[in-house]
């Protein structure tokens, strides 16, 4: 293992200092595909122990899903607890020959990281790491009071069944409690500073089938072609949903697929099917839009077009972590390294943020996510040093 604190003066306890660099590029090398952990989680666990970190592992399986091992660390035993949550699970490379780097060999060029998961987000670990360590180094070892607490999943870019969603409750069982958390997640849009995550849409998909008659289309009168009825739904489906809330845009339904499966051009099918996601705001909640949507439906079909919808499960809510003290303090922090002043921003898809928001605020503030997911996801140097600046001062702003 790469040695990533490097002592400074003849007391390592006062000039010790780390290195975010080296730890993103050495996570980076773990080839951490969801749901492996590609030892991403052995490296983590013998840094945070090295410095005084208890750490605990736990794997969580379900039967439609594969087991998926998570961490959770704690420096201190009072409280407040700041966690910072994060994913090690990166999504696949695609075509590794596209690369200029290979995708998990850590190189860094031209003061660039590259490598998967270097911008989502084993740069915002690396980072938020470097960060308490420099804390702890600076108060004698300690938190300056309270506790830091780090919460790690490997299942944020899969299912999102056997990560966050299942180790919160198994920490809050074994008495632990968190009071502010800062989500890793790339948040910043151009440069590092100019936004936070304060909230995140929620997330509902399903299915519109509509019912005909198959028959021939020589003889339409004898068929009922369902594509009528399914094109009268979806125009009717698709106008505005809300006009937007005090913090989020408005919820809008988009069609994703349409399908009829019919093979041949002389058949009227006997059922059509549309698939659709809706990404929805705190005006409602995911049973009141499926009344809402059904509702519409029904109105447009008077009585005529016979249909359903095939819901699928979601765990995807919505959530708003309103501005306040910790909202103020985060973005003083990002002042004080950066110039800028961020926006709050409500924006993007979900996030492991919808379930730690049921146990204590949330803001997800990480890298630019301009690459993260793409060919050649890369960060550069200076962008992780500065975040580990922000992490740096978010952490001496909260113990005070």
């Amino acid at each position: 293992m790469t040695r990533h604190v490097k002592e400074a003066g003849s007391n390592a306890s006062q000039g010790m200092t780390a290195d975010p660099v080296a730890i993103a590029r050495d996570l980076v090398r773990c080839r951490s595909i969801t749901p492996e952990n590609g030892g991403a989680l052995d490296y983590l666990q013998a840094l945070l122990t090295a410095v005084g970190f208890s750490v605990r592992r736990v794997t969580f399986a379900e039967p439609s899903a594969a087991p998926v091992e998570n961490l959770y660390a704690r420096i201190g035993s009072e409280r407040p607890n700041l966690m910072f949550a994060g994913h090690t699970d990166v999504v696949p490379p695609g075509d590794e020959a596209a690369w200029r780097h290979a995708p998990f060999a850590g190189d860094v060029a031209g003061g660039v990281l590259f490598g998967r998961g270097a911008v989502d987000m084993k740069g915002g670990i690396a980072c938020f790491v470097a960060a308490a360590f420099d804390h702890l180094a600076a108060h004698g070892g300690r938190p300056k009071k309270g506790s830091i607490s780090l919460l790690i999943t490997g299942d944020e870019e899969g299912a999102a069944v056997n990560g966050t969603i299942k180790l919160l409750p198994w920490a809050a069982a074994r008495g632990e409690s968190f009071d502010h958390c800062i989500l890793g997640e790339p948040s910043n849009v151009e440069v590092i500073g100019d936004t936070i995550k304060a909230g995140r849409r929620g997330s509902l998909s399903g299915t519109l089938v509509v019912n005909g008659r198959q028959g021939h289309v020589a003889y339409p009168e004898r068929a009922d072609n369902p594509i009528r009825g399914l094109v009268t739904l979806i125009a009717a489906l698709q106008g505005p949903l809300d006009e937007g809330s005090a913090h989020f845009d408005p919820s809008h339904l988009e069609f994703t697929s349409v399908d009829v499966g019919n093979p041949t051009v002389n058949l009227i099918p006997g059922e059509a099917r549309a698939r659709f996601n809706i990404r929805y705001n705190d005006r409602h909640s995911q049973t009141a839009l499926k009344t809402l949507i059904e509702r519409r439906a029904n109105a447009a079909a008077d009585g005529h077009i016979h249909h359903t919808f095939e819901w699928q499960p979601s765990n995807a809510d919505v959530f708003l972590t309103k501005p306040g003290p910790f909202t103020e303090l985060a973005a003083a922090a990002i002042a004080e390294v950066t110039g800028h002043t961020p926006k709050l921003s409500t924006s993007g898809g979900t996030s492991d943020a919808r379930f730690i928001k049921n146990y204590c605020p949330v803001l997800e503030f990480g890298l630019v996510g301009e690459t993260m997911h793409q060919v050649d996801e890369r960060v550069p140097v200076a962008d992780l040093v500065a975040l580990t600046a922000i992490y740096r001062r978010v952490i001496e702003r909260y113990f005070g």
